[in-house]
């Protein structure tokens, strides 16, 4: 069978689809104090903006993708794009917090369908095993790159335009895939998947907003009881309907037999742990950056440019080098790589953050890790599954990408929001001040324009020393998980 001629212009088209949604799981990170000050957002409305979108994503991949399967995965990428475009234009003129996480949702939903067939297009249009190889490689790289790229988008877009331009940006970008799309993408016929289970995709929604929202109320100051026991029971009772639903269908959405593969637990975890590390690197490190060491928005997101780059090549060149090694050891060692790198820049004084060279090689070694990381998950999912079942495999690894995402803002926000609070110690400024100031940087920050001279100083410097400890927490507690998530890759009884 000959190659497909168009085959790496296909790539580019479903890969840029892929920067899109990737830069939109972190653009909003450089952007979230400006559009904290301009929308009033409060500390529980900014967690709700963030995780709107990847919880959305998580929840309706599985059924997505099964229906890419049975219709066509061409299809779904166009509709996928056409609802990514409209949602980009809400949300970039969204007047309050509430209408905001609406939109984020609905980015979601095209998101949703866009992710699982890029990586079946690309699946069913590369044939030859080692090409396909190297261009999950490069798809993984582009998913890397776009994450990392995300902040640095955003700071060069603030430096002129207001914080809904991190959204309108992706409008002409959509506009012109969709042209591409339809000249180069071919026809092909859907191989007939399952039919979509409504159900099952309103089940595990369900179940992760619930879980996420349990995880955001144990850090909350004002901790609800009742509010986080019903939400804990409300996630387990749904997950728990989801997964024996999926176990008495006949064609599940997820098929839960493919957990019993050699590495394709270790490659789902990968997928999973390594993105709530990044995120939750990428969301305490960009407000550290301008919140404490007052960097500009554009000056906080080029730090983060070392990490992207080296992502970006980590990727296709993990794609070559797979082939030589035990995957699941190729896999631990990047981890083992990423989680040393975060333990020393969690190690360093503060006052080391600012210097450029010290950054640069740690969040270097971040990037290398974190990248080879992705391909080692993409491409065991992927060539675990049969063609037919492309979308379905597809979906599976981007649950964990953005179950990982979610899970990512959802604990290491509330870490950092908890050891915010436990830090902070509270200057005689002479008067009472609203309990608020021990929620966030930014609620003290904000405090402290009504107080006087003086007091306002003290604040602020309790609230950045305070928040300079959270930051390390966080740092330690993401390096942890990686050498935890290496050791039990490690441990994966896959091929040699």
């Amino acid at each position: 069978m000959q190659p497909d001629p168009r085959r790496w212009l296909v790539l580019a088209i479903t890969a840029s689809g892929l920067f899109l949604i990737c830069v939109d799981l972190t653009v909003l990170y450089v952007a979230l104090p400006a559009l904290t000050r301009d929308l009033a957002a409060s500390n529980s409305a900014r967690l709700w903006i963030l995780n709107a979108y990847p919880i959305m994503v998580a929840g309706l991949l599985p059924g997505l993708g099964t229906l890419g399967d049975r219709h066509g995965h061409r299809r779904l990428f166009l509709i996928g794009l056409a609802t990514f475009g409209i949602a980009s234009l809400t949300a970039a003129y969204a007047a309050t917090p509430p209408l905001l996480i609406a939109a984020r949702a609905f980015l979601g939903v095209g998101a949703a369908m866009m992710m699982p067939a890029t990586l079946a297009i690309i699946r069913t249009t590369f044939t030859d095993t080692r090409e396909r190889a190297f261009a999950i490689g490069l798809w993984s790289g582009m998913a890397a790159a776009g994450m990392a790229l995300g902040p640095l988008i955003a700071g060069l877009l603030l430096q002129r335009y207001w914080w809904g331009s991190v959204f309108l940006i992706n409008v002409p970008v959509v506009a012109v895939a969709l042209l591409l799309t339809l000249w180069i993408v071919p026809r092909r016929a859907a191989p007939g998947g399952a039919p979509w289970d409504l159900i099952g995709s309103l089940q595990i929604l369900v179940g992760l907003t619930a879980v996420v929202y349990a995880i955001k109320e144990l850090a909350q100051q004002g901790l609800s009881v009742p509010r986080l026991v019903i939400a804990l029971m409300l996630g387990v009772v749904f997950i728990a309907l989801y997964l024996r639903r999926q176990r008495q269908r006949e064609h599940p959405l997820i098929d839960l037999a493919l957990f019993r593969l050699p590495d394709f637990s270790g490659a789902f975890a990968a997928a999973c742990l390594g993105t709530a590390g990044t995120v939750g690197l990428e969301l305490v490190l960009s407000q550290y950056l301008q919140l404490v060491a007052q960097h500009t928005a554009l000056q906080a997101a080029i730090v983060f440019l070392p990490m992207a780059i080296a992502g970006f090549f980590a990727g296709p060149l993990a794609g070559r080098v797979m082939h030589h090694m035990r995957p699941a050891a190729f896999a631990s060692g990047a981890f083992v790589l990423a989680a040393a790198c975060v333990l020393c820049l969690a190690m360093v004084p503060p006052a080391a953050l600012h210097y450029p060279l010290i950054r640069m090689l740690l969040l270097t070694g971040i990037g290398l890790g974190i990248g080879a990381s992705v391909t080692f998950a993409s491409s065991t999912i992927m060539n675990a599954a049969p063609p037919e079942r492309g979308g379905m495999a597809a979906s599976i690894e981007e649950v964990g990408f953005e179950l990982g995402n979610s899970l990512g803002v959802a604990v290491f926000g509330s870490v950092m929001t908890a050891a915010y609070a436990m830090a902070l110690v509270l200057p005689e400024t002479g008067g009472d001040l609203p309990t608020m100031v021990r929620d966030s940087l930014d609620e003290a920050l904000l405090a402290s324009d009504s107080l006087a001279p003086d007091a306002a100083a003290a604040l602020r410097d309790a609230g950045r020393a305070a928040f300079t400890a959270a930051l390390r927490a966080v740092l330690i507690g993401i390096g942890l998980l990686w050498f935890a998530t290496g050791a039990l890759i490690a441990r994966s009884p896959g091929r040699s």
